[in-house]
C-alpha cells in the first residue's frame, strides 16, 4: 500500500491571505489531505501542492468578487473555490451546489468545523435548483466542465447583470473564443479573461469573466425560469 504523501506547511503567503482565518485554512487543508483523499474528492498526488494549486489559487479570486453579494459555487466538489473564498470574504453569502452525496456530506461537516455560518451547502444539479433557489450575483466554478457547457448550468443561475468567474487554466482565451456563440445566445453582454494573485501564486489565477445582461440565460431559458418560479410559489402555498 502507498503510503499517503504529506502535506506540507502553509507558505507564509497563505498567513497573509487568510489573515486572522487561517488557522481555519489549515485545518481545511488537513481535511483535504486526510478525508478528502480517503473518500476519493482529492487525488494523493495533489497533497504536496494543496496550498499553492489549490487553497491559495481559489482564495485570490476573492481579487475581482464584489463586496456584500450572494454566490454560487457551482459544482463545488472538495469546497473549490468555494470554501478558500468563505475563509477570505465572510461579507459574501456563499452557496456550496454539488449533485453527489458523498461530496456534499463532506462539505456540510467543514462549513460546520470551520463555523462558517455564511455558507450553504445544497445537493444539487444546478439546473434541477434554478428556480428554488433564489438567483445570485454571481456564480463561480473551477474544473467543472469546458466554458461552453459549464455557461449553460451556471449563468441561468444568475440575477440581472450578474457574472459567472470560472477558474480556468492555460487554454482559457481559446475556450472563450469557441464557446462566444453559446454564451452570446446565454445572455452575456461582456467577457474577459483576467490573472489574479500577484505576489500570492506563481503562475497567476486565469479566470474567465462573463457578465451577463438583463436576461441571464437568455430566451432559452426565460420560460423555464418562469415556470419554476411558479411552482415554487405553489408549492410554498401548501
Amino acid at each position: 500500500m502507498t503510503e499517503a504523501a504529506e502535506l506540507p506547511p502553509a507558505p507564509e503567503q497563505a498567513r497573509e491571505v487568510f489573515g486572522h482565518r487561517f488557522a481555519d485554512a489549515v485545518r481545511y487543508a488537513e481535511l483535504l489531505a486526510e478525508a478528502g483523499v480517503q473518500r476519493g474528492l482529492i487525488g494523493p498526488r495533489e497533497v504536496p501542492r494543496l496550498w499553492e494549486r489549490h487553497l491559495l489559487n481559489c482564495a485570490v479570486l476573492s481579487e475581482v468578487v464584489p463586496e456584500g453579494v450572494t454566490v454560487c459555487d457551482v459544482g463545488s466538489g472538495a469546497g473549490l473555490p468555494g470554501i478558500p473564498l468563505a475563509l477570505v470574504r465572510e461579507d459574501l453569502k456563499i452557496t456550496l451546489l454539488e449533485p453527489l452525496l458523498r461530496r456534499t456530506t463532506f462539505l456540510t461537516e467543514v462549513v460546520e468545523l470551520l463555523g462558517l455560518d455564511h455558507v450553504t451547502v445544497v445537493r444539487g444539479r444546478a439546473e434541477e435548483v434554478m428556480g428554488t433557489l433564489p438567483p445570485v450575483h454571481v456564480v463561480t466554478a473551477r474544473a467543472v466542465a469546458p466554458l461552453d457547457r459549464l455557461a449553460t448550468w451556471g449563468i441561468p443561475l444568475l440575477r440581472p447583470y450578474g457574472e459567472m468567474l470560472a477558474l480556468k487554466g492555460d487554454t482559457a482565451e481559446e475556450e472563450l473564443k469557441s464557446a462566444a456563440t453559446a454564451l452570446s445566445k446565454l445572455g452575456a453582454v461582456e467577457t474577459s479573461v483576467l490573472h489574479v494573485g500577484e505576489g500570492v501564486v506563481d503562475p497567476l489565477s486565469t479566470v474567465v469573466r462573463v457578465e451577463v445582461g438583463e436576461s441571464p440565460g437568455g430566451v432559452r431559458f426565460a420560460a423555464k425560469r418562469a415556470k419554476a418560479a411558479r411552482t415554487g410559489r405553489a408549492r410554498r402555498r401548501r
